[in-house]
């Protein structure tokens, strides 16, 4: 009402005129704004419409718009656009969930595995099938010759005690080797690498190896075992043939052992010392690991990373400043009406250097007074937040076997009445950490009941909001597969060296490892004389004892 305060000669009537077509004005122009208002402006917005119906009398309407009832709003915008070849983050996300479940991502997954599962199945079941393939009637030219006679057809099948014994002995190799790779290798792959794992292709080529020369063997035995008593040498009979099965069932077991010293043990002892940093906060933990390549190092820190790195929240990057401080770090702008000369100009550009000059060498100062105001806002915020459900906690109690004053609730029923007590502290908490896109209102609800449902304090249905890690509590993070790349200088598939560094990246975060190796200790004894060990009290005018 600027423009009608201003005093003027003019009459009653004419201003009344200018004030309506003015008032009209106003009206349409709010009248568009609203209908043109956009669902990411701030919230309790408000409309001015006026009015001059009554008698030429001026009426204001002013209507506040509702905020939002959307819990997980935030009013930090997040854009990778920075030119117009760039790609938006939208579309990178996309991206990647569409190469986690193409096929290309699935056989890449699943190939290795699943070569490595028939050849171990093959392995596994070739000495049995050793066994029963003479007895089932495989290999009937070499057992059903016509120039051999009866009784030697009998004595090649034949299995005396000492036979019986080996098969009972090869029954048990190859219920223990069973056992053994059930508990070392049938399970789903950790990860899926980039290069190949030396030691597992070691393992995978012995077994091939080993598979191929048994069955090689095995058949030019048993197709010379006829032409053997034919012509009155020693015939391989199927006592040889258990015999030589079991020989392969113990080339399987020491491989096993061979695997799991390479795969399972040698990893164990400490060598290297790691020190892991996340971009952009900052955030480091050290650990100490074993002989490792460099792509199972990195496996190795990823599930540390998940497991013992707190939350990433991006919205905390930039700590929020309060009302007080935005007023005085707010900039003005000053424009000279009647003009001024040239020397005024310059020494006022000269006072505004200086005053720009004193404000950045006190943006330490400033930035010590925002994080201190802002752990105060959310100490502050915490308590109210802890008196909050405290108090709401007390107005439920369970009920057992004895008759209640009204009707009992489930667990579901008694969340909902119990949460509107609480939510408005609760919102202001997680509005003031920055964690409302993480949490909505139908996962606190169900948090909540699953605490009331197994009498959980206060305090433990507060812990999700007030402990913010590990990185897989966020719900967000737990996805069934996740993608990082894998940098380095260094192929791979070597191993782990002093001085080695790699980098991890997946969207904004970025783990650099560097690894170091743990030094040698040299550790002496010394002997200490146990005459030594005697003291004398010493007394003067100023002790007192």
């Amino acid at each position: 009402m600027d423009a009608e305060s201003v005093k003027s000669e003019q009459s009653s009537r004419s201003r009344r005129t200018t004030r309506q077509q003015s008032g009209s004005h106003r009206s349409r122009h709010s009248h568009r704004n609203h209908k043109g208002k956009r669902p990411d402006m701030a919230p309790f917005q408000t409309t001015v419409n006026l009015d001059d119906s009554r008698d030429g009398q001026e009426i204001i309407e002013v209507q506040i718009l509702p905020q939002d009832e959307n819990w997980g709003e935030n009013t930090t915008a997040v854009t990778g656009n920075t030119s117009e070849q760039s790609v938006s983050m939208e579309d990178v996300s996309n991206w990647q969930g569409g190469s986690e479940s193409g096929m290309g991502f699935a056989c890449q997954r699943y190939m290795e595995t699943t070569l490595s599962l028939i050849l171990c199945l093959v392995a596994y079941f070739s000495p049995l099938a050793m066994v029963m393939m003479p007895k089932l009637g495989f290999f009937s030219r070499a057992f059903d010759n016509a120039d051999l006679t009866p009784i030697a057809r009998s004595q090649l099948l034949a299995c005396n005690a000492e036979c019986k014994g080996q098969l009972v002995s090869l029954a048990v190799r190859m219920i223990l080797l069973a056992l053994a790779l059930w508990a070392i290798f049938l399970r789903k792959p950790a990860a899926t690498l980039p290069r190949i794992f030396l030691f597992r292709a070691t393992v995978i080529l012995l077994v091939l190896v080993s598979t191929f020369a048994f069955w090689l063997f095995y058949v030019v035995q048993v197709t010379e075992g006829t032409k053997a008593i034919i012509e009155g040498a020693e015939a391989a009979d199927y006592k040889s043939l258990v015999a030589f099965a079991t020989s392969f069932a113990d080339t399987l077991l020491f491989i096993h052992y061979i695997a799991v010293i390479l795969l399972e043990v040698r990893h164990q002892q400490p060598v290297y010392y790691v020190k892991v940093v996340r971009s952009p906060d900052g955030e480091s933990r050290s650990y100490t690991i074993g002989q490792f390549s460099i792509q199972r190092a990195a496996v190795w820190v990823l599930q540390k990373y998940y497991t013992e790195f707190t939350i990433y929240n991006p919205y905390l990057e930039r700590i929020p400043v309060s009302k007080s401080q935005r007023k005085a770090l707010s900039t003005f702008k000053y424009y000279d009406v009647d003009g001024v000369n040239a020397s005024q100009q310059q020494s006022q550009s000269r006072a505004v250097l200086a005053a720009h000059a004193r404000r950045r060498d006190s943006s330490h100062n400033e930035r010590f007074y925002e994080e201190h105001e802002y752990e105060r806002r959310v100490k502050k915020r915490r308590a109210r937040l802890i008196t909050a459900a405290e108090e709401a906690f007390t107005h439920i109690k369970r009920v057992h076997n004895e008759p209640a004053p009204a009707i009992p609730l489930d667990p579901q029923e008694a969340a909902q009445a119990v949460f509107p007590s609480m939510a408005r502290a609760l919102q202001k908490y997680l509005r003031v950490t920055r964690q409302q896109p993480r949490h909505t209102v139908e996962s606190i609800l169900k948090h909540l009941a699953h605490c009331l449902k197994h009498d959980l304090a206060p305090r433990a249905f507060l812990e999700p909001y007030l402990v913010e890690f590990p990185v897989m509590q966020s719900e967000k993070e737990r996805r069934p597969v996740q993608s990082w790349s894998l940098i380095c200088d260094e192929l791979l598939s070597r191993p782990l060296s002093d001085g080695c560094s790699f980098q991890l990246i997946q969207s904004d975060i970025s783990l650099v490892v560097t690894v170091h190796r743990l030094p040698h200790f040299h550790v002496s004894e010394e002997v200490v004389d146990p005459k030594s060990n005697k003291f004398v009290l010493k007394l003067n005018s100023e002790t007192s004892v």
